[in-house]
């Protein structure tokens, strides 16, 4: 198997990453999926007492206000509103032109911020309001993505957001959105970890100068990485964690990267991962761990093996895997 082709040393331990803009992107963000009403708690755990500035949420998941508040207490406890980076997604179902600014607005209102750090398309269907998952026949409408990503250049441009980006792109979905852009994605968010590495979408960004950030870092709930027995070897050998040594594998390839945790000591441990260095030999063996997407996801979400539009996962990501 090909080693990475990225030097895993040249970014070993960087606390931010340049985005085209010129803003920074803390490496290590704070993910708020499934917090559920623990919400708030973890976002003022993990600025305040483990020194996030990176905080990544979503209309989706149900969580804007209590992140919101999370945010405020931690600005209470004297961070600057200045030296947070937050990032938001707009959902499926927003993803007309008409309806880009008044998702921006409602999630800025939640999260009680005055601008985004980042607005992300959160993925690049659209759905019908109150579709069923995966949708019905009918429920997957036409994406105007030209559309959308002007209306999402217009939220910079109005100082609603700083940076626009995608996430759950593929190379030919990036490719059409480039052919129009007048403002280049800043960012795309996509899965990755050893056990799928997506090189496909991190070589097309590279290529571009957008910066990838990771989702999913510890592999998912079908398979779990830290308990992966190459993962463990490494960590025992350097005295980490394996989520540690996982988290940092994704920043030494030149990636953001946004564990989710509500357990104040996991919030910790996660950002504990600068000043040491994965060695180079060890980098390559987690790079060489059986590639294998996690899938569950996008199928329930979005495959209809009866309906369609999409009726198989490689339908879904346009046959690039």
């Amino acid at each position: 198997m090909a080693q990475e082709v990225r030097d895993p040393q040249r970014h070993a331990d960087a606390e931010y990453f340049t985005l085209l803009s010129g803003q920074k992107i803390p490496s290590v963000g704070l993910g708020t999926w499934r917090s559920g009403s623990d919400a708030a708690k973890a976002v003022c755990t993990a600025i305040v007492q483990a020194g996030y500035r990176h905080v990544d949420t979503a209309a989706e998941y149900g969580v804007q206000e209590e992140v919101g508040k999370g945010l405020k207490a931690a600005m209470q406890a004297g961070i600057a509103r200045e030296d947070l980076f937050i990032t938001s997604k707009l959902w499926c179902s927003d993803l007309a032109p008409d309806r880009v600014k008044y998702a921006v607005k409602k999630t800025l209102k939640e999260l009680q911020l005055d601008y985004l750090d980042l607005y992300l398309i959160h993925w690049p269907f659209r759905l019908k309001d109150g579709a069923h998952r995966p949708p019905e026949a009918g429920e997957v409408l036409d994406f105007d993505m030209e559309g959308v990503w002007k209306e999402m250049e217009d939220l910079v441009r109005d100082g609603l957001v700083k940076d626009i980006g995608v996430c759950n792109y593929t190379v030919t979905k990036l490719n059409r959105l480039l052919k129009s852009a007048q403002i280049i994605p800043s960012v795309c968010q996509i899965e990755m970890h050893p056990g799928w590495r997506n090189d496909k979408m991190l070589e097309a960004c590279k290529k571009y100068g957008i910066h990838v950030t990771a989702y999913s870092p510890l592999g998912s709930s079908e398979r779990n990485l830290t308990h992966d027995p190459v993962v463990t070897t490494v960590a025992n050998k350097l005295n980490k964690t394996p989520a540690q040594v996982l988290i940092k594998w994704a920043i030494q390839r030149g990636t953001s990267v946004i564990p989710k945790s509500k357990h104040e000591e996991r919030i910790k441990e996660n950002i504990q991962v600068f000043n040491w260095v994965i060695p180079e030999e060890d980098f390559q063996v987690l790079s060489t761990i059986k590639d294998q997407r996690r899938v569950l996801d996008g199928e329930v979400l979005f495959v209809n093996k009866d309906h369609g539009p999409y009726k198989s996962t490689a339908e879904l990501w346009d046959n690039e895997d």
